[in-house]
């Protein structure tokens, strides 16, 4: 992967059981915050969607480094154990190809 294209990208999906979404976002920014510093993320965002299911968007520096980050023994097996007992429903990751260019020029008379 060259310089230029940030990362590898995977989105995470979940429903939640009712009325543990404050459980769920403390123990989600535990765990992210330890990726972070010690499992080599490169970061996540954490968002709830109009359709109620909330996604979590992480950067990795490649699908490897993913692996191995979260197949080591948690450091904080408690905010495991509460993230888990949140969710009521895991729906497929999602993976994001990664480009390093955004913009296409366009050609003459294209609008």
């Amino acid at each position: 992967m060259s310089d230029d294209c940030p990362a590898f990208c995977a989105i995470y999906r979940w429903r939640l059981h009712p009325g543990s979404e404050e459980t769920f976002v403390q123990a989600w920014s535990r765990i992210t915050q330890l990726q972070l510093t010690e499992r080599g993320s490169l970061g996540s965002r954490l968002h709830r969607g109009p359709d109620n299911i909330w996604y979590s968007y992480t950067q990795w520096p490649s699908a490897a480094a993913k692996a191995e980050g979260l197949a080591r023994t948690s450091v904080d097996p408690e905010a495991w154990q509460q993230l888990r007992e949140s969710i009521a429903e895991s729906l497929p990751e999602l993976i994001l190809e990664p480009i390093s260019d955004f913009l296409v020029p366009l050609r003459a008379g294209d609008t």
